[in-house]
């Protein structure tokens, strides 16, 4: 499980960040970035936050509501970030992930924070310090916790999109590629929402 260690031996303030969407064929990338105020709760949070992934949608819907009140409670903060579709297509979905998630430090404002980020690879942003941390989520709290914020909220937007394009199943799939979704890519084509770089769409625009 997830805990507060990581954080605890930096001695810094420490934002957690995550993103949730590199994969998918449609919508934007999602990050967030967590920074808990103080590491007393740990015990309490642990029946709520684990891989955002692997959580049913239920309990990540649980978990977000449980960090909804510790934010109301002034216990976190924690900011969203999102690169666009045509940002993911312009830049790559590395380039623009790392966007996202710098658009989600300038929102904390706080030059002394130690960055601490799910994956294999760095922001360079600023004079920040900072971690990446594979599988970070199974690690730090920080990260779990901008994970299921960052899902819950992506998950909400692809449902969103899916009232006005109905035909790609968003609401369940979020984006990503089922069987379902790309055999209406193909019957229907894509919509301003798909990754005009991602297969099989790009090949499909350019035969």
């Amino acid at each position: 499980m997830p805990d507060f260690s990581i954080e605890t031996n930096l001695g810094h303030p420490v934002i957690g960040l995550d993103e949730v969407g590199r994969g998918p064929l449609a919508g934007p990338v999602v990050s967030c970035g967590c920074y808990f105020k103080n590491y007393k709760i740990q015990n309490e949070f642990n029946d709520y936050v684990g891989d955002s992934k692997k959580l049913s949608e239920k309990k990540r819907e649980i978990s977000f509501k449980f960090l909804q009140s510790l934010k109301k409670d002034n216990a976190i903060e924690y900011h969203l970030g999102i690169a666009n579709v045509e940002e993911i297509d312009r830049l790559n979905i590395l380039e623009a992930t790392k966007l996202s998630m710098k658009r989600v430090v300038d929102k904390f404002n706080m030059e002394n924070a130690y960055l601490l980020i799910d994956g294999n690879f760095l922001l360079n942003y600023k004079s920040y310090r900072e971690q990446s941390i594979i599988k970070g989520d199974d690690k730090s709290l920080s990260i779990a916790a901008a994970s299921i914020i960052a899902k819950v909220h992506r998950d909400r937007l692809m449902k969103k999109l899916s009232l006005k394009f109905k035909d790609f199943g968003w609401e369940k799939n979020a984006g990503y590629g089922t069987k379902m979704h790309i055999e209406n890519i193909y019957r229907l084509g894509p919509t301003i929402h798909h990754r005009k770089t991602f297969e099989p769409i790009r090949s499909l625009i350019h035969s």
